[in-house]
């Protein structure tokens, strides 16, 4: 297998095969703890060989810079099928997160699991907005 897309964005959409991106990020910003991101998505565009067809389990985890859970994990199954007269097939997957709560600043990986084996991670930056000192 062959990951080809895998981004935190805004919003994305699977329409008939396409992979519909808007907003790819890594950073969130905010002026205090806890930090609150309403709404986002994780686009996944992957691409399957014959060999590969059939029944596969999907995990992303959120994790910090100590390698703790910072949310809890995403598990989703996908079926694998490929047209007789092809060697490949994508698969889009989009997972819709809502009501993200992180409870400090730092640095935080997504980390993408097929079949019990890590094969991505995204870094996840969230940082602090700094006031602005005020010139008279």
């Amino acid at each position: 297998m062959n990951i080809e897309a895998f981004l935190l964005c805004d919003a994305a959409t699977d329409s008939q095969g396409k992979l519909n991106i808007l907003g790819s990020f890594d950073t969130l910003y905010s002026k205090s703890i806890p930090v609150n991101h309403p709404y986002c998505c994780i686009a996944l565009r992957i691409r399957f060989t014959r060999f590969e067809e059939g029944e596969h389990k999907v995990r992303i985890d959120f994790v910090d810079e100590d390698n703790k859970k910072a949310i809890p994990g995403i598990d989703g199954n996908l079926n694998v099928r490929i047209s007789e007269n092809l060697f490949s097939s994508v698969v889009n997957i989009v997972f819709n997160l809502q009501r993200l709560k992180f409870e400090k600043f730092g640095e935080y990986n997504i980390n993408l699991g097929i079949d019990g084996k890590q094969i991505g991670q995204l870094p996840l930056y969230l940082r602090q907005i700094q006031p602005q000192e005020k010139n008279f």
